[in-house]
């Protein structure tokens, strides 16, 4: 295998899920469905989906363990900044990596969003 070319979160709610990704984080829909839909980042530098459960989530929790990277090349300062004004309470302060600064936001389901400003 060379690379993962595509990745996709179940979510318990579709719909607010969908919110939380366009409304708090800036997500564009490319496109959507009943059973899922399907985000592009970054003028579409990257994508994935989320998704209506494939087998029952009840009493489960989901993110534990789950990080979705996003190189950005925006000011992070600003970009934090913009989503706890939209928000988003579950944005961790800004860090340093051995691949550059980067900060987590979690989604409605737990699943850990990394947005990273490369070095």
């Amino acid at each position: 295998m060379r690379q993962l070319t595509f990745a996709s979160l179940q979510v318990k709610n579709l719909e607010a899920s969908k919110d939380f990704y366009t409304e708090k984080l800036g997500f564009e829909i490319n496109n959507s469905n009943p059973q899922a839909c399907v985000f592009n980042y970054n003028q579409g530098k990257a994508s994935f989906a989320i998704r209506t459960p494939l087998e029952p989530l009840e009493d489960k929790e989901l993110g534990i363990g789950v990080a979705l990277w996003f190189a950005v090349t925006e000011s992070l300062d600003e970009l934090n900044a913009k989503f706890i004004a939209n928000g988003i309470t579950t944005v961790a302060p800004i860090f340093e990596t051995p691949f550059g600064s980067a900060f987590h936001v979690k989604d409605l389901d737990g699943y850990k969003l990394t947005f990273l400003a490369p070095k």
